[in-house]
């Protein structure tokens, strides 16, 4: 099942690759919620972390992630991993 949020993103992290090869990029974005914005942590992995890399900090924008989760240790951990990301005011997708 896919979600969406729309928010300003306040942090773009460095792409990060490991040993195995796997890369993975996270961002930050803030959604407005009431009185209390929300910062929310997204992670790109592999393909996916070159859809940031035309974004910058203050851009409003629209992401389509998936909620993942997993257990390690009897310990259980979540992940919003982002598919696609859309700046708000250029949803036509043309180039700027």
């Amino acid at each position: 099942m896919a979600y969406e949020l729309t928010g300003k993103i306040k942090l773009l992290q460095e792409a990060k690759t490991f040993d195995s090869g796997f890369t993975k990029r996270e961002m930050v974005v803030v959604v407005e919620d009431g009185k209390y914005p929300q910062e929310i942590n997204l992670e790109f992995v592999q393909d996916k972390v070159a859809l940031l890399d035309a974004l910058q900090p203050g851009q409003e924008v629209t992401v389509s992630f998936d909620i993942r989760g997993r257990e390690y240790n009897g310990r259980y951990f979540n992940n919003l991993q982002g598919w696609k990301v859309v700046t708000v005011g250029n949803e036509s997708g043309s180039p700027s």
